[in-house]
């Protein structure tokens, strides 16, 4: 402008991208206020593609420009100057977390939590085993469910709310990565990663996960799962309020809280319901949430009930709770690895994340309601897991799939290839000595052949450990069918 320059106000055209780097480029030098000046073709583009950068930060910009600009409309750049210097009375600078763990259905729920959270108007940062999220961009990929992940959430500044999912490994490693949070909430407990880091029963497993809740402030709310024992009993050592959720809304654990006037979450008549007391108030039918396939994944609806409590007790009013589940949709994008089913011309796919047997249960009783004339399972034996657990999966492979093709892991960790082949093998053998099975060690060639020999109305399933890799190859599948479609 000092050497004749125009001033011409883009701001309903900046793109989100570009809007989010300047935020992180603001707080990461720790300015409140600061001009960033960018040099691009067309700003209503990231600058990744336009091929943009950042000349300067100055951290005295002027206000003129936009105060009165050639063109565009005038911007009132000053209240939020004075609105941060005097701050909302009573706030303490902290901001709100919520920690997930359990066995299964962590990821889902956090990442469901996390939905709920940006709909209301939320900031929000999230650890997955898939990723770190910062305002819904994927800033780390890998399983980041460890201390070091929830770290680089809260250590951003420009994040307001954490939702963070806290596994076996990184508590046991190195702890959780904060001192306190809001919320915790326990999904479940069942037999996964036993016989390592000197833990061997499913009570020391309880005990690993229970620090979780442990952490909860005394305001803040432990929310446990009633129809788990090892779960239900981790209220007695918390110093916090107790919220329960059960698929039974007879459980009497969750009549004896609600008859003290406390928070709990049912599935009831086909209604995910949330109650204070005996108030019952339906938040929607569950046949109607994208997630539960019509109601049909069950395992879905028990993962809705605490992101539900957890939305309550943050606040989060009803309308935006619907909003969230309404578009939550079970999809490569938005849960990856979880249930991502797949309509091919002359069949389907299925991929999920299922890794232990208490998964693979909760898998079948899906795959049960969905009609195919043959369903073929592609799995693996998981090096990190005992004997007899790998041998369980192949037990329930057995009972699911009318033919199972084995795969090898892409980490074996610690066994050996045929080990692995030899354990889930004798699992299904041991259920179905006449099962068909098929061994290809390579995931990419597994599906491949599955669907080169996919008869119609089959449905083939998909049990994946590197998620990205497999959806990558089927949606390649799905592409090229499509474009071979075109051409005929």
């Amino acid at each position: 402008l000092s050497t004749g320059g125009t001033a011409e106000d883009v701001t309903d055209i900046v793109h989100p991208a570009n809007v989010a780097m300047a935020e992180r480029i603001s707080k990461i030098i720790d300015l409140d206020i600061c001009g960033i000046d960018i040099i691009t073709t067309d700003i209503s583009k990231p600058l990744s593609e336009t091929g943009g950068a950042v000349l300067e930060v100055n951290a005295g910009p002027g206000f003129r420009m936009h105060l009165a600009p050639t063109t565009g409309l005038p911007r009132n750049v000053a209240a939020p100057v004075v609105d941060k210097l005097f701050p909302q009375k009573g706030d303490q600078g902290r901001i709100p977390i919520v920690a997930i763990t359990g066995t299964n259905g962590k990821t889902t729920t956090s990442r469901l939590i996390a939905h709920m959270a940006k709909m209301s108007g939320y900031r929000v940062g999230y650890t997955t085993s898939d990723g770190v999220y910062i305002q819904n961009r994927l800033l780390m990929k890998g399983d980041c469910t460890g201390p070091q992940s929830a770290e680089f959430v809260l250590k951003d500044p420009t994040v307001n709310f954490a939702v963070l999912e806290c596994a076996r490994g990184g508590i046991l490693r190195a702890g959780l990565g904060f001192s306190k949070c809001d919320i915790a909430i326990v999904t479940n407990i069942s037999a996964d990663h036993l016989g390592l880091k000197g833990i061997h029963t499913i009570e020391q497993l309880a005990r690993v996960k229970s620090v979780v809740p442990e952490t909860v402030l005394p305001d803040g709310y432990a929310i446990l799962n009633a129809d788990d024992d090892l779960v239900y009993e981790m209220r007695k050592s918390v110093n916090c309020n107790v919220a329960l959720f059960s698929m039974d809304e007879e459980n009497p654990r969750i009549k004896a809280l609600q008859r003290k006037g406390g928070i709990t979450a049912v599935y009831e008549n086909g209604y995910v319901t949330l109650c204070r007391g005996t108030w019952k108030m339906r938040i929607m039918k569950a046949e109607t949430i994208p997630l539960t396939y019509g109601g049909r994944a069950k395992f879905m609806i028990q993962n809705i009930l605490p992101a539900v409590i957890a939305s309550n007790v943050r606040g989060i009013s009803i309308e935006d709770m619907k909003a969230a589940l309404e578009t939550f949709l079970p999809s490569a994008s938005q849960t990856p690895g979880r249930l991502n089913l797949f309509e091919f011309n002359k069949f389907k796919i299925l991929l999920d994340y299922a890794h232990n047997p208490a998964g693979m249960r909760a898998l079948q009783k899906f795959t049960n309601e969905i009609e195919a004339s043959v369903k073929v399972g592609v799995v693996a034996g998981i090096g990190d897991r005992r004997e007899e657990d790998n041998n369980e999966i192949g037990s329930i492979a057995a009972e699911m799939f009318d033919e199972i093709i084995i795969r090898q892991d892409k980490h074996l960790r610690g066994r050996t290839e045929k080990e692995l082949i030899a354990m889930l093998r004798e699992g299904i053998l041991s259920k179905y000595p006449e099962k068909k099975i098929t061994v290809i060690p390579s995931e990419k060639e597994a599906i491949h052949h599955a669907v080169e020999n996919a008869i119609d109305g089959s449905l083939i399933v998909l049990c994946s450990d590197v998620v990205p890799d497999a959806l990558e190859l089927v949606k390649q599948l799905k592409e090229k069918e499509q474009k071979e479609a075109k051409l005929s």
